[in-house]
């Protein structure tokens, strides 16, 4: 049995992982366009002197820099609805990214003036995006027509697309009776579902929780059919399935369902989908909006889902993407009633299960016989699936005595912030014996938004890896100088896996290498980057894969790894499509060891020389070899090399506890560079780390006497 409270917390020692500055992208405005659409985009951030390019991860949206920080942006009619991560480069190289949102068939406005007061609202047609920003201390007023009886929705996007505003929304009636009220419904945005009791004018006010003024929004008015969820959230990977879908003004074809949320009737609606195939090989997760409104601080929650996200589409509209768990094995539907164990829904394993918890208190309760012994994985998702729940369960024999009871689950790392409300624990059960497995939400919420998947299945190898750039002072882009090295975090959830993983770069441009990176049973290792002198500019995108060979006849597991980006500095992040790689200028120096590769038995210590190569003729003074994040087993004193010298000696001790085999190690050269911030400023000492070009360590077996 394995107790989620010792792999939440990962402790590596502290060390000032510092970086040249780079340009930060902090904001966008307005942070969104419609598809076929022209607009001028402003962009706050630091460190961006001489703003050279505004960059999109879609081929179809294109900037043309007007002049300093204001971009004109065209958005092809081709591109489909969803965000889209956009980036600038400027004197100090590629930036951090930041959200931008592609809509379709809504009309994009901007907010016009103060309009602090019912009596200063801006009036706003139906179907409409709001562009706006807040004004410190003043609460933005914007008023619709409504007929009695029409549904009307009101969406605040902000932190969804890593706006810093904690928003809030109330609707009034014109003589200012408050009719509704709402924040964090999803994740930390607000959200409204109103049905206009009488026709008239209505008022919607939107602030800061904080009333800080600055912070952009997209307020989206509609009367549109606007899905909540659906249902199943598991679907079986290459089939034809039926979904339900539950909303509001589903259309013609949808009928009354029997859930409500805020006492507000539902509809639902069913479409058939065909499951895509090519998802399990490899675990992928695809993405149409990036996976930001899940809860009320921005995760990684996606890191182990294998998956992709559902956009519903109803008279011809799309409306918010929706997660699906994409599984091998045919998918149960959770049944009522199953709230006490002697009414336990009976399963057979390997199980997957979609549920909800239809109502408060509502406790689901699961009976299987273990086909055979041997350890278990259970997981519940939820949040990883956009369900709103925070789940726990607890495991009993057939006697109802209480066995484990897992909660929280994830690893949390640097940068990457991959903790989750969602639980996960293995235990060993015996064959031919019976258990029971309560699943329910810990503060015993429930309704039409609190599902989850729960899975069961005998132990496999298995591994997600997600890719992270930690360093300070962050969040920056990566950004490799000709002749140095940079690197990223990699973050492992491994299920029964003790075989190495190796990691691998994939679509390098010409003159940038990626050393086959391999590391055994880590939940943390880094992989380094590394330039040419003579490596041509680029700024695109890099991947990495990792493969672990599980078997002697060649069997192997091979998985895309996940890129993730820091959102802020304190250490919230987020999924992203494709790392994005910016080569420029020339490096301070390179660390690299005399030698590529070397053996070394268990037990017994080695001595490696590191050498420095200078790049700038004014960098003379001393380096200090640090630890990155060294291979299990291995450890180094901290050396230096001194001022003007360019050669180490660096002695490596191998437990005898070592596993045998091939492993990547490097160290991180941390040094006080001269360096101009500022075009015309002049040269500071900057403190900056850059890992060594890595060593391969073959470990042996002691030699026989």
């Amino acid at each position: 049995m394995r107790w989620p409270a010792l792999l939440v917390m990962l402790c590596t020692a502290p060390i000032l992982r510092a970086e040249l500055p780079a340009p930060r992208l902090d904001r966008l405005f307005p942070m969104g366009a419609a598809a076929g659409s022209t607009i001028e985009v402003e962009i706050t951030a630091g460190s961006a002197e001489e703003v050279k390019e505004l960059l999109f991860d879609h081929p179809g949206i294109r900037a043309e820099l007007i002049k300093d920080r204001k971009f004109k942006v065209t958005v092809a009619a081709d591109v489909p609805t969803g965000t889209y991560d956009a980036r600038i480069t400027a004197r100090l190289g590629l930036s951090s990214p930041r959200l931008f949102a592609v809509s379709r068939g809504m009309t994009e406005t901007l907010k016009v003036g103060i309009i602090d007061s019912s009596d200063k609202s801006q009036l706003i047609s139906m179907n409409s995006i709001v562009n706006g920003n807040t004004d410190g201390n003043r609460e933005d007023y914007y008023r619709f027509s409504g007929r009695k009886g029409q549904r009307v929705t009101m969406d605040c996007q902000a932190a969804k697309l890593e706006s810093p505003l904690d928003a809030a929304m109330t609707l009034y009636r014109m003589d200012g009776k408050s009719l509704a009220t709402s924040s964090d419904y999803f994740g930390r945005d607000p959200f409204l579902d109103f049905i206009v009791p009488e026709d008239g004018e209505y008022v919607v006010s939107l602030y800061d929780l904080s009333y800080r003024g600055g912070n952009p929004y997209r307020l989206i008015l509609s009367d549109r059919a606007n899905v909540e969820n659906v249902f199943p959230r598991a679907v079986q990977s290459g089939k034809s399935v039926e979904l339900t879908l539950l909303g509001r003004n589903l259309g013609a074809s949808a009928i009354p369902s029997p859930l409500a949320i805020s006492d507000l009737p539902m509809q639902e609606l069913r479409q058939t989908i065909t499951v895509p195939n090519n998802l399990i090989s490899r675990r992928d997760f695809t993405f149409i909006d990036h996976p930001t409104d899940y809860s009320v601080a921005a995760t990684a929650a996606t890191c182990r889902v294998t998956g992709f996200q559902y956009q519903p589409l109803i008279d011809g509209q799309t409306g918010r993407a929706h997660t699906l768990l994409v599984v091998d094995e045919p998918v149960r539907i959770e049944a009522e009633p199953n709230d006490s164990g002697d009414k336990a829904q009976q399963i057979t394993l390997p199980a997957v299960v979609s549920g909800r918890f239809d109502r408060e208190r509502d406790a689901d309760w699961f009976s299987f016989e273990c086909p055979e012994t041997g350890k278990y994985g259970i997981h519940v998702f939820s949040e990883q699936i956009g369900g709103r729940a925070d789940p726990y369960f607890a495991v009993t024999n057939e006697k109802g005595e209480r066995l484990a009871e897992f909660d929280d689950f994830g690893h949390r790392l640097q940068a990457f912030d991959g903790h989750l409300r969602d639980p996960f624990g293995t235990i060993d059960m015996q064959a031919k014996k019976t258990y029971r497995i309560l699943v329910q939400d810990r503060y015993r919420r429930g309704g039409a938004r609190f599902q989850y998947v729960l899975t069961i299945r005998k132990e496999q190898p298995e591994f997600y890896i997600s890719s992270i750039h930690s360093a300070n002072p962050g969040p920056l882009g990566l950004n490799l100088r000709k002749g140095g090295a940079a690197y990223l975090d990699l973050i492992i959830h491994s299920e029964g896996l003790q075989t190495p993983i190796t990691i691998t770069g994939e679509k390098l441009p010409p003159g940038v290498h990626v050393t086959p990176t391999t590391f055994v049973a880590n939940s943390h290792a880094a992989v380094v980057v590394w330039a040419d002198e003579n490596a041509p500019d680029y700024v695109g995108p890099i991947e990495l894969l990792a493969e672990s060979k599980i078997d002697d006849k060649g069997l192997s597991l091979v998985r895309t790894v996940r890129p993730t980006t820091r959102i802020s500095g304190e250490g919230s992040s987020r999924p992203m499509r494709q790392h994005y790689l910016g080569v420029h200028d020339t490096a301070a120096f390179r660390l690299a060891f005399e030698k590529p590769k070397i053996t070394v038995e268990k037990g017994k210590s080695t001595t490696v020389k590191v050498q420095l190569k200078r790049y700038w003729p004014d960098f003379t003074g001393k380096v200090k070899l640090l630890p990155l994040v060294n291979p299990n087993n291995m450890t180094f004193k901290e050396v230096e090399i001194g001022d003007g010298q360019n050669e180490a000696s660096l002695t490596i001790e191998v437990n005898g506890n070592a596993k045998t085999g091939t492993h990547t190690f490097t160290v991180l050269g941390q040094a006080q560079v001269p360096f101009q911030a500022e075009a015309k400023g002049k040269k500071g000492n900057q403190l900056i780390s850059q890992p060594a070009i890595p060593l391969q360590i073959e470990v042996l077996e002691p030699a026989k006497k």
